[in-house]
């Protein structure tokens, strides 16, 4: 069985194409849906989704991503079941599922994600896709908008996200090389770059090459408002 996870907040915009990305899928699955206290439509828009199971907790995506795990072990789901982390904002490719059934059977792939693009044609959202895929196959750190998946017992001998309010899909890679490398696969999955053109592409650039630098060599870690919420 394939979980999908996804934490919401105020995502009415793009949730629709994500969900639909998930309901294109021909491979069983389920979805979970953990929202943060939504105060636009996100919950209308779950509410007309019958298939869709969804919970409430506190916001931040360590605590919603965490509660939707837990809700998949209530459902005594098998210790080899993926769970998968999705965005609100990112959309699965079609075949997404069918990749992961292939390797279900396969106990050398315990974790992995995808390759990631923005939408949009504008060349400074490809260039930064760019350097994002690079940067995930030097190091094998999956970042939580390239749609994470794990066997559910390996992510919770792990102990789940930590529970800190940023970069938590970073310190989780880092713990999960401890016991695994993950797989890129050759699928890509499409986030909204309406957050990138909002916040300014250059200024999304920037932040994205920090934290990067962040990663890979140390460098000190940054303000909360360094990663001021964009909706």
């Amino acid at each position: 069985m394939i979980w999908v996870i996804i934490p919401t907040y105020n995502e009415e915009k793009a949730l629709p194409r994500t969900i639909q990305s998930v309901f294109s899928q021909s491979t069983p699955y389920r979805v979970i849906v953990v929202d943060g206290g939504s105060t636009d439509r996100t919950l209308e828009i779950l509410q007309q989704h019958s298939q869709i199971s969804w919970c409430m907790a506190p916001k931040g995506r360590a605590s919603q991503m965490n509660a939707g795990a837990r809700f998949v072990i209530q459902q005594q789901a098998s210790a080899d079941d993926w769970l998968l982390f999705l965005h609100a904002d990112t959309q699965l490719p079609r075949s997404a599922f069918q990749h992961l059934h292939h390797l279900a059977s396969d106990p050398s792939y315990q974790a992995g994600g995808f390759r990631h693009r923005f939408s949009g044609k504008d060349w400074r959202l490809r260039m930064i896709s760019w350097l994002d895929n690079l940067r995930c196959t030097h190091s094998h750190i999956v970042y939580g908008d390239q749609a994470l998946f794990v066997r559910q017992g390996l992510f919770t001998q792990l102990g789940g996200y930590p529970m800190q309010a940023v970069l938590e899909d970073v310190v989780f890679g880092q713990t999960l090389l401890t016991r695994t490398t993950p797989r890129l696969l050759p699928l890509t999955v499409i986030t909204d770059s309406r957050k990138f053109v909002k916040m300014g592409i250059w200024r999304s650039f920037i932040r994205v090459l920090m934290i990067i630098l962040h990663v890979e060599f140390g460098l000190p870690t940054f303000s909360p408002t360094f990663f001021r919420d964009v909706r």
